[in-house]
Order: C-alpha cells, then structure tokens, then sequence
C-alpha cells in the first residue's frame, strides 16, 4: 500500500519560513522522484519542486530562490523548506510521486501566509 503522509504546515507571517515534511512508504519513495505541488483556494493545483532519488532539485519560477526541497533517504522522507513566504504562497501543500502511470498523493497540508 502507498501512504504519502505530509506535516509541517502551519500559519506564518509573511517573510517568515515554514519547513514541510513528507514521509512515504518504502514502495513508492526508494529511487523515485519525490514532487511538492500546491493547490489555492479556486485555483488548480501547481507545481512547485521536485528532487530525484540521486538529489538533483528543480523549482518552478515562482518559488525559486525562497524554497529548498530535500530528501533523507534514510528516513524514507522529503521536505520543503520554505523561506521568505508570501501570502501568494498560501494553499494546500501535497506531496506527490508516481510510479508507472500512476501517480499517487498524500492528504496534503495547509500553509497559511498573513499578510
């Protein structure tokens, strides 16, 4: 079974930091890339990182620069680390693999942004 379980979310001032976690089970984590995406109230869900099993990060446009994404493999765990927020930055956070043509998501946590 493939559990995709996120924590860390929260309510921040802006410019203030927030780091998410997300711990997955061993048969979806183990050499697969590991992918943060985020929905707004009304919006669709976007992208926003991914990291591959080796480490290499990618960053969509808008938050590069302000959020890191990491992996401990050890722990079967990704994290967001998000800095300087804005309250654009505020959603629902998912964590997200895939592995075939599946894709698989976790329940998501909220990241509040005031202003």
């Amino acid at each position: 079974q493939v559990q995709l379980v996120e924590s860390g979310g929260g309510l921040v001032q802006a410019g203030g930091s927030l780091r998410l976690s997300c711990l997955a089970s061993e048969n979806i984590f183990s050499g697969n890339v590991m992918a943060w995406y985020r929905q707004a109230p009304g919006k669709q869900r976007d992208y926003v990182a991914f990291i591959t099993s080796g480490g290499i990060a990618n960053y969509a446009d808008s938050v590069k620069g302000r959020f890191t994404v990491s992996r401990d493999n050890a722990k079967n765990t990704v994290y967001l680390q998000m800095n300087s927020l804005r309250p654009e930055d505020t959603a629902v956070y998912y964590c997200s693999s895939a592995t075939g043509m599946t894709r698989y998501w976790g329940q998501g946590t909220q990241v509040t942004v005031s202003s």
